[in-house]
């Protein structure tokens, strides 16, 4: 069943989602606040779009044209009406098919990001791998060493990436980023409270950038109470 929600705080933006699927989180909510957009882009590719959470953001920031590319097809088509819903279609184009198969033009956009799945695969791993959360969740269509390779290629010199991923896969982030040329710029980590773990991680690169890396402050989720923090709430104003 197909539900029309408001995005997450921002009373501006509706989007469609289907309780049975993936749903967006916080995550696709922290990374269009986080990646660094520049006055004069014209271009941002946003890889595994879901139902479009992280272009529809984007949209109140930027007049950039901002394409989002979904394997899959029922997420892909409630991501076009959630496009059409906010009348965005000239600014929001919503593309089902393969990252890995598009036939986009190297060196042209200039932000990607991406929400990628987080868990790798292994002979251990029990799911069925045609499950739409498993796909999400999962290194089964896309791997972190695939986003990157695709990034290098798409993005413009100086272009930057930007992931949502979990903190212990922070090495193997980087690691494959300066494989691709891609220099890690800023480091932000996220934790559901004061005290407890980072269970998020924000981090950004840059094709071809020269070495450099901040590390920005820690981003606390909820307070004691539960409630959301003055920082995350001024990511819904």
């Amino acid at each position: 069943m197909k539900n029309v929600n408001y995005l997450l705080g921002y009373k501006n933006l509706k989007i469609i989602q289907e309780k049975e699927k993936f749903r967006f989180s916080l995550d696709s909510v922290l990374l269009p606040n986080f990646v660094t957009i520049r006055k004069n882009i014209t271009k941002i590719l946003d890889i595994g779009t879901g139902n479009a959470p992280i272009p529809l953001i984007l949209s109140t920031k930027t007049k950039a044209k901002i394409i989002g590319v979904e394997i899959q097809e029922q997420s892909a088509k409630m991501a076009q009406d959630s496009v059409k819903l906010n009348k965005l279609e000239n600014q929001i184009q919503i593309i089902h098919n393969d990252i890995k198969t598009c036939a986009f033009e190297t060196d042209q956009f200039d932000v990607i990001t991406c929400n990628p799945p987080y868990f790798k695969v292994s002979k251990q791993s029990h799911f069925n791998a045609n499950d739409a959360k498993t796909i999400a969740r999962h290194e089964i269509a896309l791997t972190l060493s695939e986003v990157l390779m695709i990034a290098r290629k798409l993005l413009k010199n100086q272009g930057n990436i930007a992931l949502v991923h979990r903190p212990e896969r922070l090495v193997d982030i980087v690691t494959e980023m300066r494989k691709q040329n891609i220099e890690p710029k800023k480091i932000q980590y996220v934790y559901p409270k004061k005290e407890a773990p980072s269970h998020i991680l924000l981090i950004e690169g840059v094709k071809n950038g020269k070495p450099g890396l901040k590390i920005l402050p820690p981003l606390y989720v909820h307070n004691e109470d539960g409630s959301y923090t003055e920082q995350v709430y001024q990511y819904f104003s």
